[in-house]
């Protein structure tokens, strides 16, 4: 339902949607119209802008259904003609994506279905049977044919559960792994001589800095035994096709864009981008190119302002609500995101939500922690519920999600919502009045050639469609030696067989004279994060926390379902047995985890899931921890090298018996 906050506090919960079997308090909300909520909305955006300027207004959203509609085109739209501040949405991706494009030039990589072609499959820092299951089969159809899987995590995932070979790292220490192994591919003549002459620039100096990194000394960084080192390098580097999954959990540190460089460099000295079952992923998302400026209207801000708008960026939002002047944030309209629960410096984002002078407006699908602090909640549809244009990260199909039902109740969804604001706010200008169906066609209505011969009506009838990849690197199947895989296989994308890199050079840039410019290694280096067991806090924080992912929750995603809840056991913290005995903790027994930025009560879990001096718990929902806060309350807001993405897992705590409450 929608509704305006009262000053009165029950439990709630929105109808039709499942609740916690825990006792959640929200705020109690009286309910009102659709019109009297965008009245209101306007009424208060115009108070402040008259007072204070747009850009006291901050817009705040995320993923969401991760529709290229719902997620980003009315909204920005809209905002961008309110001349509002931007949102630098980097908290997510942003770093391994700084760091892969640093490489390679653009995001793309090794599709899913060359997977049973590879006979190496590296899972570095990729929980894929537990949170990217579509690749899953195609792992298993590899190790059918005598593949081996390799797992190089902190955590032992269900993927390392799994695995052929389980290597624990260190956090924050992949950069050194990825510089000790290409010490050795390339000392040992390992690697693709006539791959990297022709496709990459900077192997010289790349020879010159690894000689640094010689396993004995990335092993002592790691906690990777250097003999295992060796050996993982020389199997990379001569068991063919060999691929790497790379996930965000690498970038999730205070070094992740340098460390997403360094095992982006593998496949490019060694060759294995030439071959079926070869190469990287990481993301697939650069080859999709819809058209983001007719979605986006970004030049509407110059109509606004005449200019763009100041950029906050995400990660900050504690900063950017407690001090953030000229102007002060005076609004903030959360949509696909639940900032109360995923930024971290928790303490921080909470103090400025609790602001008596802030205006927030959320729309959501459920009562989140964010709802527990917005004047006005407004109803949101979920992906059942509205039609979208869907891109992909994972693969390279593009996708048609039609609206499977009518909105629940009085749902509408972001792209109805910031239509009707815009009509609120007396924006004349045509964008606002598109369809849906028009803004799918202005969105196809792209100069990238992959999306040739792919229109709304097509995707309207088949639903999704394969990128035309038609006059670019194709391989089949078969190659010499090979097994054939027990399914046929189509021919496969191969983007940089021949080169073919999108960096100003047009090749692998292993020395990038931008980084350079930037001021940082223009090669890659290692460098402990300031918050590590190697760092000057360790004395009084011994311990590394990982900020983990759920299983069967993204972030609080899915986390109000009692069906879904039943699967996780959430308020953890995962400790080492020797870890646990130093301290007098035993299984179960509750501990108080702690740091200089707050504390949190979890409940002790002694199972080998991590090695000594690291420590684990799940980013959830925070509705599902005692005190309604939840581990972000250790995190900062400390920016990576590169993207500045958050660090959530260049993190110190120390842990210790809970005392008994009074």
């Amino acid at each position: 339902m929608m509704g305006r906050k009262l000053r009165s506090f029950a439990p709630l919960g929105r109808p039709g949607a499942a609740v916690s079997t825990q006792a959640i308090w929200t705020p109690a909300f009286e309910r009102i119209t659709w019109d009297e909520a965008l009245d209101e909305i306007a009424s208060r955006f115009k108070k402040i802008v008259s007072e204070f300027g747009s850009e006291a207004i901050l817009p705040y959203s995320y993923g969401g259904t991760l529709g290229a509609l719902n997620g980003a085109s009315m909204d920005r739209r809209f905002f961008h003609r309110l001349g509002a501040s931007q949102l630098a949405r980097n908290i997510c991706s942003a770093a391994g994506e700084a760091g892969l494009k640093s490489v390679t030039g653009v995001k793309l990589g090794t599709e899913p279905e060359q997977f049973p072609h590879s006979r190496y499959i590296i899972a570095w820092a990729s929980n894929i049977h537990g949170n990217n299951i579509h690749l899953w089969p195609f792992i298993q159809e590899a190790r059918r044919q005598g593949a081996k899987l390799v797992v190089i995590d902190p955590y032992r995932t269900r993927t390392a559960e799994c695995a052929d070979w389980y290597l624990p790292i260190n956090p924050g220490t992949d950069a050194a792994l990825a510089l000790g192994m290409m010490h050795v591919i390339i000392t040992e003549n390992l690697y693709d001589a006539d791959y990297v002459a022709r496709h990459t620039v900077g192997f010289e100096q790349l020879r010159e800095k690894v000689q640094a990194y010689p396993p004995e000394k990335a092993a002592e960084w790691t906690g990777i035994g250097t003999a295992d080192i060796v050996k993982l390098a020389r199997e990379y580097a001569t068991v063919r096709p060999a691929v790497i999954r790379l996930n965000y959990g690498v970038q999730r540190s205070e070094g992740g864009g340098t460390a997403t460089r360094a095992i982006t460099m593998l496949p490019c000295i060694t060759g294995s981008w030439k071959e079926v079952g070869g190469g990287l992923q990481l993301s697939t998302s650069g080859a999709f190119g819809l058209n983001r400026d007719a979605l986006e209207r970004a030049d509407l801000m110059n109509q606004a302002l005449g200019r763009p708008a100041r950029v906050v960026n995400m990660v900050e939002l504690g900063k950017a609500l407690n001090s953030l002047d000229d102007p002060p944030i005076k609004a903030l309209f959360v949509y696909s995101s639940n900032p109360a629960a995923v930024c971290p410096n928790h303490n921080e984002v909470i103090r400025g939500l609790r602001r008596p002078d802030l205006f927030t407006v959320v729309h959501e699908q459920f009562f989140t922690d964010t709802t527990d602090y917005a004047d006005i909640v407004l109803p949101a549809t979920t992906f059942f519920e509205h039609k979208d244009l869907q891109a992909a990260y994972g693969h390279y199909y593009l996708q048609m999600s039609h609206q499977a039902i009518e909105p629940l109740g009085e749902c509408r969804s972001n792209v109805e919502t910031f239509r009707a604001l815009a009509e609120r706010m007396g924006f004349e200008e045509d964008c606002f009045r598109q369809s849906v169906d028009e803004m799918m066609e202005s969105a196809l209505a792209s100069e990238n050639p992959w999306l040739d011969g792919i229109d709304r009506q097509r995707l309207e009838r088949e639903g999704h469609l394969r990128l035309n990849f038609e006059g670019v690197e194709l391989r089949s199947s078969a190659q010499p030696g090979a097994a054939e895989p027990a399914r046929a296989a189509p021919e496969f994308f191969l983007p940089f067989a021949n080169g073919n890199f999108q960096t100003s050079s047009g090749k692998a840039e292993l020395y990038s004279e931008a980084l350079k410019a930037e001021g940082l290694d223009p090669v890659v280096e290692f460098t402990p994060p300031a918050e590590s067991r190697n760092g000057a806090q360790a004395k009084a924080f011994p311990l590394e926390m990982l900020a983990r992912k759920a299983d069967n929750f993204l972030n609080s995603s899915f986390a109000n379902l009692k069906v879904v809840q039943a699967m996780e056991e959430t308020g953890l913290l995962e400790i080492n047995a020797a870890d646990a005995d130093v301290r007098g903790i035993a299984d179960g027994d509750a501990v108080r985890v702690f740091n200089q930025r707050g504390d949190i009560l979890l409940k002790a879990r002694v199972d080998g899931k991590v090695q000594r001096g690291v420590v684990s718990a799940q980013l959830n929902w925070a509705k599902l921890t005692p005190g309604n806060k939840n581990i972000n309350v250790l995190t900062s807001e400390k920016l990576t090298d590169l993207g500045n993405s958050a660090t959530f897992y260049s993190v110190l705590v120390e842990v210790e018996l809970a005392k008994p409450a009074s």
